[in-house]
């Protein structure tokens, strides 16, 4: 099989196509809410908090190891990434073309392993989740121009 696949995604959606002949079709969408809701509402409460030995002056609280909001976008750059690996390894794809904003972009690259790594023929760091299926073509057109099959 020799097909391209295009994820298309930010911290809090993204879809899957498989561009076949000269048209995407999405394969899969997938959605976190999480990562859209406020740091706030995903911490359980507020930082724990400590005192010192009873005869020495001293508290403070615990600060939180990471943010909250950050652990829900590495989580879904994680299960994406997972999503991936899987197909590749069950040759789903050939090539791989990934679009989402810088930071994801990072997220998602961090948790492909090696072999799906190096199936990553282009890399296109930009927000498009918010172009219509039926838009997306003329919009990456410039990128996958190369893998279009006539």
């Amino acid at each position: 099989m020799n097909n391209t696949w295009v994820l298309v995604a930010n911290a809090s959606e993204a879809r899957l196509f498989n561009l076949i002949k000269s048209d995407l079709e999405r394969v899969k969408s997938f959605s976190h809410d999480e990562s859209r809701m406020k740091g706030e509402d995903l911490a359980s409460d507020r930082p724990g908090a400590y005192q010192s030995d009873v005869n020495r002056e001293g508290h403070g609280s615990y600060a939180e190891p990471t943010n909250p909001k950050e652990h829900e976008k590495d989580r879904f750059a994680r299960e994406l990434a997972d999503i991936l690996n899987k197909a590749r390894s069950e040759n789903q794809f050939n090539e791989l073309v990934i679009v989402a904003s810088p930071h994801f972009h990072g997220l998602i690259n961090q948790h492909l392993d090696d072999e799906s790594s190096k199936k990553v023929s282009h890399h296109i760091e930009k927000d498009y989740t918010q172009v219509e299926d039926g838009d997306m073509l003329e919009i990456l057109l410039p990128y996958l121009r190369p893998y279009l099959k006539e």
